[in-house]
């Protein structure tokens, strides 16, 4: 017979090895915490639902829908102009102004002013990201959702510290932290991602710094406020093959370490699968703003079933291609 111990047992501590705690054994029932976590396992953190992206009368992206699961990688994939990074700066809210935006993009958070209390039934009820002020938008970039972007040197500041770039993303959520904690922060961040002497190099500029160590700089401001949701557009694009699997190994330990979600963009299909290599990850492709196929990582590899998506597939040369034969072309079907 399993024993359960009384709420008061538990306020004044475990009872010491042999003591009788028949008088205060009563049955309980689960935490309401508990619950809420498994609950909270079963609800998509992003759900994107009819997306659409105009820039004049030209639709980048076109009603496209996906989510991602508390825990999953979604990996993002398709030629250059399919629309993977204006989706990625919509989630965001990043667009510029004369972009036209419509659908619905639900993340599922935990309060962070009185306005969402007022409209949410439990913390993981999903706020729409587009309907939301600026001001409460802002409170979430970078606490909620952080994303690292394409290209670090036009990411970065070049007449910037990098430990003052990092600083500031600590202060825009956290402005009455001490001085000395932020500081703390910001080393703790760099040896996280493996930048060597960060006490000496958090006062080094970008262009101090080689391209897969912009890069770290990049993912310790993406995860210095320990997001639940991180976005990773393109993030080894501009690298070597080299420093291209060091980055993703770094991902894939960071992943483990804060139970991330992320949603993983590359036009490099054997990228992506190195991103997205857990059970429970999924791949979609991306053809001229719509998703053509989405599906687990391993069953898109193994058995594709959009011809776009066997296309992308044949047109990367493996050590198994026939030289002789030319590669796959990605022309748009007529």
């Amino acid at each position: 017979m399993a024993l359960l111990v009384s709420d008061q047992t538990i306020a004044k501590g475990l009872p010491r090895a042999g003591t009788d705690c028949s008088a205060t054994i009563k049955l309980v029932s689960a935490e309401p915490a508990t619950r809420d976590a498994a609950e909270a396992l079963q609800v998509p953190i992003l759900r994107v639902e009819g997306l659409l992206i105009a820039f004049g009368g030209q639709e980048a992206v076109r009603g496209i829908s996906f989510e991602i699961m508390p825990g999953e990688t979604l990996g993002l994939v398709g030629e250059s102009g399919s629309g993977k990074s204006a989706t990625s700066l919509a989630l965001l809210r990043l667009l510029p102004p004369e972009a036209r935006v419509a659908g619905r993009i639900l993340f599922a958070s935990k309060p962070i002013s009185l306005r969402d209390v007022g409209h949410l039934q439990s913390a993981s009820d999903p706020i729409d990201l587009l309907a939301l002020p600026e001001s409460e938008m802002r409170l979430r970039r970078g606490r909620d959702i952080a994303m690292i972007f394409q290209e670090p040197m036009t990411a970065l500041n070049p007449v910037m510290r990098v430990g003052a770039q990092i600083a500031e993303a600590v202060r825009a959520h956290q402005p009455r932290l001490a001085r000395g904690a932020v500081r703390e922060r910001v080393l703790d961040a760099m040896r996280e991602v493996a930048l060597p002497e960060p006490e000496r190099r958090m006062r080094d500029y970008p262009h101090q710094f080689s391209g897969g160590q912009r890069q770290r700089i990049l993912i310790a401001m993406a995860l210095i406020n320990r997001p639940r949701l991180l976005i990773a557009d393109e993030p080894t694009t501009a690298l070597d093959v080299t420093v291209q699997a060091q980055v993703l190994e770094l991902l894939r330990q960071l992943r483990r370490t804060h139970g991330l979600s992320m949603l993983f963009i590359s036009h490099d299909l054997a990228v992506v699968a190195q991103a997205c290599d857990r059970p429970g990850d999924h791949i979609a492709v991306m053809q001229q703003g719509e998703i053509v196929e989405r599906a687990a990582a391993a069953d898109l590899f193994r058995d594709p079933k959009h011809p776009y998506t066997r296309k992308l597939l044949a047109s990367a040369p493996t050590m198994t291609t026939d030289r002789t034969r030319p590669l796959a072309s990605l022309a748009a079907e007529s």
